[in-house]
C-alpha cells in the first residue's frame, strides 16, 4: 500500500467564529470550506495550550505541553532553547521511516542549534524561529528589552532576506514549490502560517474584499482570506500532482484570537475586537473555551467520508498517534505520548477516545470530562480577570460557560478539582 502524504496547515491566533464554515458572517473563506465539506469539521477540537509555543509543541510531539518542555511562549532572542530532546517530533518519526519533510513559516519552538527544525527532523525549512515577525520585513520587534529586533528570517540553517514580500505568500509558494518536487517519497508538509498573529499586515487586494468592514475587522479578514487562498493553492497542487486522494490534510490554530491591544496600532490600549471566539468566553491566554477551542479539520479522500460534523472531543496532541495508524506505522505506546488516535472516531464514528483532558497555563488549570468543563483561576485572556476561582459548566446546554454550576453540583465540581490538581502535580511543574 502508497503510504499516504501528510499536510498539517496550522495557523496563528485564529479564531473559532472567524471561517465561514464555522459561522463567520463576514470573512469569506470558500477554499476552507470546500475542504471541511471534502472530509471531517470538528465542533470540539481543542489546543492543549491557550498560547503559541505549547501548542505547537503537542501538535508535533503528542506530549501534553510541559511534558515537551515547552509551557511558556518561548523568546525571539537567538539561542532560546526548546523542545526537550527526547520529546520525539512527528517529523523525526516519518523521517525514519521514509518520508522527505518540510516546515514553512513559524517555529517558534526554540532557536539554539539543537532546537531548530533541521535538528528536530525536518529536512527542508524555510521560515521565522520567533514568535512572529513583521510579515514584510521579517524581523521580530516583541519582547526583547535591552535587546535590538532580530532580523529572523532563514533557508534551512542560512539566513536570508525577502524585504518587501508578504510572508504568508512567501509560505504558501514554498509549500506549492514542496508538493511539486515531492514525486519520489511520500512527504510531510507542515504550513505554519503566521497569520492573522500581529502585526496587522495584509495585501491591498485583499483589503479590498472587506473594505465595507470596520478597519480592525477589516485586516482580519484580509489576513485570513490570503491564508484561505494558500489552502487553496496547496490543495490545487495537490490534485495537480494526482496526491490529493493519498493525502492526510489537518487544519487547525494553535490557539483562539488574540484581545492584545498591540494587534490593532491605533493609538490606544483598549482590548483588540478583530477576531470572533463565536459564541465561546475568552480569548487567547484564557482557558475557557475561547482560548483553547480550535477550528479543525481533518481530510483523507482515501480512507475518511466526505460531509462530516463530528462533535467528539479531539486535542492537537491526536495528531501524531493518528497520522502515524494512518500512514500504518508503529504508533507511539500510550505510556510515552498523551495523544490517542481519532481514526476510529472519523472512520467509524467512534466516540472520543479520551475521558478526560487537561490544561495548564500559568495560574490557571482547567479540565474536560464529557459535557462538564472546570476552569480554576480562569483568566478572559493575558490580563483580564472574572470573578470564579472555581467555574463549573456544562457545555452542551452552555457551551459559552457563562452560568457557573459549581454550587448546584458541588460533588462534580470537587471531584474535577482533584482530577486535574492530581494531573498537575505528576507534570512536575
Amino acid at each position: 500500500m502508497t503510504r499516504p502524504n501528510i499536510v498539517v496547515v496550522y495557523c496563528d491566533d485564529l479564531g473559532y467564529g472567524d471561517l465561514g464554515c464555522y459561522g463567520s458572517d463576514a470573512i469569506r473563506t470558500p477554499h476552507l470550506d470546500a475542504l471541511a465539506a471534502e472530509g471531517v469539521r470538528f465542533t470540539d477540537w481543542y489546543s492543549n495550550s491557550p498560547v503559541c509555543s505549547p501548542s505547537r509543541a503537542s501538535l508535533l510531539t503528542g506530549l501534553y505541553p510541559a511534558k515537551a518542555g515547552v509551557s511558556h511562549i518561548l523568546g525571539g532572542k537567538r539561542g532560546t532553547g526548546g523542545l526537550k530532546q527526547e520529546a520525539k517530533t512527528l517529523a523525526e518519526r516519518l523521517k525514519e521511516s521514509g518520508y522527505s519533510t518540510a516546515l514553512y513559516g513559524k517555529w517558534h519552538l526554540g532557536s539554539a542549534e539543537d532546537a531548530k527544525p533541521n535538528a528536530r527532523g525536518f529536512d527542508d525549512y524555510f521560515g521565522f524561529h520567533a514568535g512572529c515577525v513583521d510579515y514584510y520585513s521579517h524581523i521580530f520587534y516583541w519582547g526583547m528589552p535591552n535587546v535590538n529586533p532580530a532580523h529572523d528570517l532563514w533557508s534551512n540553517r542560512e539566513e536570508v532576506w525577502h524585504d518587501g514580500e508578504y510572508m504568508t505568500h512567501l509560505i504558501t509558494d514554498k509549500s506549492v514549490d514542496f508538493i511539486e518536487r515531492s514525486k519520489e517519497q511520500p512527504f510531510f508538509l507542515y504550513a505554519a502560517y503566521n497569520a492573522p498573529h500581529y502585526p496587522m499586515h495584509a495585501p491591498d487586494k485583499y483589503m479590498k474584499r472587506y473594505s465595507h468592514l470596520p478597519r480592525d475587522r477589516q485586516l482580519m479578514a484580509a489576513m485570513i482570506s490570503a491564508v484561505d487562498d494558500g489552502v487553496g493553492d496547496i490543495v490545487a497542487a495537490l490534485k495537480r500532482a494526482g496526491q490529493y486522494e493519498n493525502t492526510i490534510i489537518f487544519f487547525s490554530s494553535d490557539n483562539g484570537p488574540s484581545s492584545e491591544s498591540r494587534n490593532y496600532l491605533d493609538g490606544t490600549e483598549d482590548v483588540y475586537y478583530g477576531g470572533s471566539a463565536g459564541v465561546f468566553r475568552g480569548h487567547k491566554g484564557s482557558l475557557f473555551e475561547g482560548g483553547i477551542r480550535e477550528p479543525a479539520i481533518l481530510v483523507y479522500p482515501a480512507a475518511i467520508a466526505a460531509g462530516q460534523v463530528c462533535g467528539e472531543a479531539g486535542m492537537m496532541a491526536d495528531i501524531v498517534p493518528t497520522v502515524m495508524e494512518f500512514a500504518g506505522l508503529a504508533s507511539p505506546s500510550s505510556e510515552k505520548i498523551d495523544g490517542s488516535s481519532v481514526v476510529k472516531m472519523v472512520t467509524e464514528g467512534a466516540s472520543t477516545p479520551h475521558r478526560q483532558i487537561f490544561w495548564e497555563y500559568g495560574s490557571q488549570l482547567a479540565v474536560r470530562e464529557g459535557k462538564w468543563k472546570l476552569v480554576l483561576g480562569g483568566k478572559l485572556d493575558f490580563d483580564r480577570t472574572q470573578p470564579d476561582d472555581v467555574h463549573l459548566s456544562d457545555l452542551e446546554a452552555d457551551p459559552g460557560e457563562r452560568v457557573n454550576l459549581k454550587d448546584d453540583h458541588p460533588d462534580v465540581a470537587a471531584r474535577l478539582e482533584r482530577d486535574v490538581r492530581d494531573w498537575y502535580k505528576q507534570l512536575g511543574q
